[in-house]
């Protein structure tokens, strides 16, 4: 089953994006490789919680912070793969940063769901190395940003 395929079966529609004007791209080519910057959870502009885990926002709120994350994630994807998503060849590492309240020590539970989404994409090719972190803070207030690096089969 190809990856837009299994994004139709688990209900995922991917944002359209549009490369901002920053002091940065949100993400580059180095040979076969795509790195990723990190994606905030935005939804239509908008964070989709802000503040810190679990104090103001709640484990399951954070999980869906960090699966929007992985949807930003391969929105861009997409575009830097011309709209196939079957270019991917392998997820190879990704980062998760997760803004804690002191004395939360479990910031791999939060990622997990970001990872969660690119294996549910990618089956055995979506298996990644990864770090998961807790920070103090975050852009915008966000609780999570996730980025990831992937290995393409680049058009001729």
């Amino acid at each position: 089953m190809s990856a837009t395929e299994k994004l139709r079966e688990l209900g995922i529609v991917l944002p359209e994006l549009q490369i901002p004007k920053a002091a940065f791209r949100p993400y580059v080519f180095d040979e076969n490789t795509l790195i990723v910057s990190g994606q905030l959870p935005l939804l239509d502009g908008s964070p989709v919680s802000v503040g810190a885990v679990p104090e103001t926002v709640s484990v399951e709120q954070a999980k869906e912070a960090a699966r929007r994350c992985a949807i930003n994630i391969l929105a861009w994807v997409k575009k830097a793969c011309g709209g196939d998503l079957d270019r991917v060849a392998r997820v190879n590492r990704i980062g998760g940063f997760v803004v804690t309240s002191p004395g939360y020590a479990n910031a791999p539970e939060i990622i997990n769901s970001a990872s969660e989404i690119f294996t549910s994409v990618f089956g055995e090719d979506g298996q990644h190395a990864r770090i998961a972190i807790g920070v103090a803070s975050l852009p915008l207030g966000v609780p999570v940003e996730v980025e990831a690096t992937f290995t393409v089969h680049r058009l001729e």
